[in-house]
């Protein structure tokens, strides 16, 4: 006779939970799919637009050399604007309250006076001071600032405005604490600075940039109003000789989406770069388990 007997359990399973069907989703995203495919329907059967017309004026020289221009423009002006943020941002942050005032005074002004007439100021500035010079020696300002030197200066110290702001802010987000603990052990201040203030400042300041650069990209069109020899003002000038506007337009755009959409992509894998990279063995910070 058996002492014990086994009884054989069996654990019955729930049955799968049948995912609901989110209808209000469903009709919000076949509606938009239908208005967009009767958008582009309507667009496309345009008799206006002569659409054979927009590949080779995509490869026009005159585009060709707007574009290289607008790139130009656009990168020195971030070059500059950054650089003279960082010591706008510097100024700010000390406790000279002279400097201070510099900078607060300048981001006042740049910051608050819409681009298109800082555009126009620096164009006319002849009318503030007609000539420049040392001496039996002197030049007019109209030779000097050209539209393109108008347009750079326009920009730049507008985006130096802009940037010093975000830089400041991204400094100011470091706890007071961990200069302390550096201090303590014996680091210098610029030790402090490279090694613990920058690096966490940069994973706050780099993202805020990058949009920066991108609406820059998009922003150089502006100076189209004083001739400067843009993608958007190579394409007002075909289009005065042949008139196909909405075609020259749709060719610019063209250019400045691809150019964004490159922009964004190396924005994000520069992003994902200045991630913090965790040891293996190490906790990771609550909630970064599912990304």
């Amino acid at each position: 006779m058996a002492l014990f007997t086994t009884q054989t359990t069996t654990m019955s399973l729930p049955p799968p939970a049948m995912r609901s069907i989110k209808w209000g989703q469903f009709a919000t995203g076949a509606s938009a799919i239908l208005a967009l495919v009767l958008l582009g329907t309507v667009v496309a059967q345009s008799q206006s637009v002569q659409w054979s017309e927009i590949p080779r004026y995509l490869v026009h020289p005159s585009i060709l050399r707007g574009v290289l221009l607008t790139l130009e423009l656009t990168a020195g002006a971030m070059i500059f604007g950054i650089g003279l943020g960082c010591l706008l941002a510097v100024m700010a942050t000390s406790t000279n309250i002279v400097l201070k005032a510099i900078a607060a005074g300048f981001v006042w002004w740049f910051r608050g006076v819409p681009l298109i007439v800082q555009i126009f100021l620096w164009f006319n500035i002849a009318l503030f001071i007609p000539q420049v010079g040392v001496g039996h020696y002197s030049i007019s300002i109209n030779d000097l600032v050209t539209p393109a030197l108008a347009g750079f200066l326009a920009l730049g110290l507008h985006e130096a405005a802009n940037m010093s702001e975000i830089i400041r802010s991204g400094l100011l987000a470091i706890d007071r604490g961990q200069c302390e603990a550096a201090t303590a052990l014996g680091l210098k201040p610029r030790q402090t600075f490279r090694t613990i203030i920058l690096p966490q400042a940069a994973r706050l300041i780099v993202p805020p940039t990058g949009n920066q650069a991108i609406g820059m990209l998009k922003a150089s069109a502006i100076v189209s109003v004083i001739g400067m020899q843009d993608l958007l003002t190579q394409a007002q000038v075909i289009y005065a000789r042949n008139f196909l506007v909405i075609e020259l337009l749709f060719v610019a755009s063209i250019w400045y989406l691809a150019i964004t959409t490159v922009a964004s992509i190396g924005q994000h894998y520069l992003e994902k770069s200045l991630q913090p990279k965790y040891r293996t063995g190490t906790n990771k910070p609550r909630g970064s388990e599912g990304r």
